[in-house]
């Protein structure tokens, strides 16, 4: 059988469980396959809404490179992710591996070989 690889969630970090983020759906007990050492970023169905963008594998050692990645092969997702200084807008938000991403600015939080990248639209109001 081939190497799986499940959600932060559902795989054990080494810890305490780490919240997941409100609204965004994990694997339960079902695996999500993914290529051999390499960081995956997916994106939630109410970005897709908008810049229809497959789980893509990428070769990244940090935030940036993977998003680099992901614009490499759809750059309508840079004007959606990203404001005109190349931070994160507002109202999207990042997590690796289930914990929110910190820096984003200049997006260096590192990657493992086996990290995974959720990128959802966050939810704001009054």
């Amino acid at each position: 059988m081939g190497d799986e690889r499940r959600c932060g969630v559902c795989r054990p970090l080494g810890g305490p469980r780490q919240p997941w983020p409100a609204g965004l759906l994990h694997c339960s007990s079902r695996t999500i396959s993914a290529s051999l050492g390499m960081p995956r970023i997916v994106f939630a169905p109410a970005i897709q809404r908008h810049v229809a963008m497959p789980a893509l594998d990428v070769g990244a050692a940090t935030v940036a490179a993977a998003l680099q990645a992901a614009f490499a092969r759809e750059p309508r997702l840079r004007g959606y992710l990203l404001d005109d200084q190349g931070s994160l807008r507002r109202h999207v938000a990042l997590f690796v591996d289930g914990v929110q991403v910190r820096d984003r600015r200049g997006l260096g939080d590192p990657l493992q070989d086996d990290s995974e990248i959720y990128v959802v639209q966050a939810l704001s109001g009054g």
